[in-house]
């Protein structure tokens, strides 16, 4: 029996429960999934029970209960440090958690234009104003992440990070927005798409029947 429970939204959209749900999966910390479809009926009824926020993902751990994402992350890199989930070295451990932050907290015209939808194949659409400098801020910090790596893995600090799973909706949207990337973001993005964990949860998504307006873009 697992100790923690992760509250996620819908798999096809829930960018924010993506992260902390390939980060224990592929960390191969057990969790129990409890999954809420976003705006459905049953939305209003249930969040109040898990999200002091009313928003997801939501950890809950025995009487603990830890809220967004990236406090999710973290809450687990202490209990678990043997995942390595940042990485092991300070200088690294800096940038990934600068990179990491700045996911969080940026990107909006990506966010707003380019929103998460594994169902759908859009090729060209999205491309509105602030969309194309933050696909060009993107690719830089990848870079500069992969030369860090120095070429130790396919990912960004070179082993799966938690800088990872918070840039893994971001891979998602340039392979349905088709976006063009240059060969070494072009690899770290196929090696993301790559990971068992994110096949899995791209399977689920694709079977679920509920259908978000706001997120399917023309």
């Amino acid at each position: 029996m697992t100790d923690y429970t992760l509250i996620i939204g819908n798999k096809n959209y829930s960018s924010w429960s993506l992260r902390p749900w390939l980060a224990m999966t592929v960390a191969r910390i057990p969790f129990r999934e409890v999954l809420l479809p976003i705006r459905e009926g049953s939305w209003d009824r249930d969040i109040g029970k898990y999200s002091p926020s009313r928003r997801v993902p939501v950890l809950q751990h025995g009487d603990v209960t830890v809220w967004d994402s990236l406090a999710i992350v973290e809450y687990l890199a202490e209990r678990h440090p043997e995942t390595r989930l940042w990485p092991a070295e300070a200088p690294a451990r800096a940038l990934a958690r600068s990179a990491t932050a700045e996911m969080h907290s940026s990107f909006s015209a990506l966010r707003r234009h380019m929103p998460m939808n594994l169902r759908a194949s859009l090729p060209g659409r999205g491309r509105k104003d602030g969309v194309a400098a933050d696909i060009a801020r993107i690719v830089e910090l990848w870079g500069d992440c992969r030369a860090r790596a120095d070429g130790a893995g396919p990912f960004l600090f070179g082993a799966f990070s938690a800088a990872d799973a918070f840039f893994a909706p971001v891979v998602t949207r340039f392979q349905t927005y088709a976006v063009e990337l240059p060969d070494e973001a072009a690899a770290y993005r196929d090696a993301v798409l790559a990971l068992p964990a994110l096949i899995d949860w791209y399977g689920s998504a694709r079977s679920e029947p509920w259908t978000i307006g706001e997120d399917e873009v023309d």
